[in-house]
């Protein structure tokens, strides 16, 4: 692990620049909180969406203690925090500021082809990409790649190279919920009713549940080339389903958030939507 030496000193030069900070121990992690606050008797904070010191004067409530603030960052209170600290800590979203956290080399090579340039700071095994702007935060967006903003913490490493710019809505798109409702649509995808009155011929529980399962699964192993295989996947269920009337905006909402989990934007999802069944002209 990469440590920080004279962590408080670090830690007040950031806190000068406008970034809030907190001291981290091995392995990277904050303290835990002080016996007050332990286990959140005290409450927590007044207002855990925002960035600062707890009540008490000790280290509490990881990300919720940083602090721009040098009379909390060299109180006694935390000066046996900084004895132990390894490195230092800060809070992205309190700064005004996104961490696209690459974990290996394969997340790196993806961002170079998807995301805009901005500053890039090494990291153990990959880099930090930080752009200017806050976002919420969200772990495994994709494979090796986590977003460090609001409410969360990520470590200083150094100043880093290159521009820092804009936030860009790529980045933006990442952090949709996995569990998230998204809607296409107000009302169920009207498609053309089939023979018998829109009497769907599927319209089994063992059928139509195992195509749709099968296209989450086929767009959630997709290993590159997401676009086109959402795409595909789509044109393949609307052309099982899309004339008998099956497709409920349930069905629709259980694709559209397999391939978010992806990477996918919800706009995203709704073009390559329209343009299969446009294809298929239903």
């Amino acid at each position: 692990m990469i440590e920080t030496p004279y962590p408080l000193y670090t830690a007040l030069s950031l806190a000068a620049s406008g970034v809030p900070v907190l001291p981290l121990r091995r392995g990277k992690v904050p303290f835990g909180n002080c016996r007050t606050c332990a286990g959140n008797a005290c409450g927590g904070r007044p207002n855990m969406k925002t960035a600062g010191p707890c009540r008490c004067p000790g280290v509490c409530h990881a990300w919720a203690a940083a602090t721009t603030a040098p009379a909390v960052i060299a109180s006694p209170a935390w000066a046996a925090a900084w004895r132990q600290a390894v490195c230092v800590g800060y809070h992205p979203g309190g700064a005004g500021l996104t961490v696209v956290d690459l974990d290996n080399a394969a997340a790196i090579a993806w961002a170079h082809g998807a995301l805009p340039a901005t500053r890039t700071v090494p990291t153990t095994r990959g880099e930090h990409w930080i752009y200017r702007g806050a976002m919420r935060s969200s772990n495994a967006v994709r494979p090796g790649v986590d977003i460090k903003s609001t409410m969360s913490y990520a470590r200083y490493l150094g100043t880093g190279t290159g521009t820092m710019t804009a936030l860009p809505d790529v980045v933006r798109a990442l952090a949709v919920k996995k569990s998230a409702v998204v809607r296409p649509a107000q009302q169920v995808i009207a498609v053309p009713a089939g023979p018998g009155n829109g009497e769907c011929r599927h319209r089994t529980p063992a059928y139509l549940e195992r195509g749709i399962a099968m296209a989450e699964q086929r767009i959630t192993e997709t290993s590159s080339g997401v676009h086109n295989a959402v795409y595909r996947t789509f044109l393949a269920v609307l052309s099982a389903h899309g004339r008998c009337g099956c497709l409920t905006n349930a069905h629709i909402t259980r694709l559209f958030t397999a391939a978010q989990a992806k990477g996918e934007s919800a706009r995203h999802c709704l073009e390559a939507w329209t343009n299969a069944r446009t294809t298929l002209g239903v």
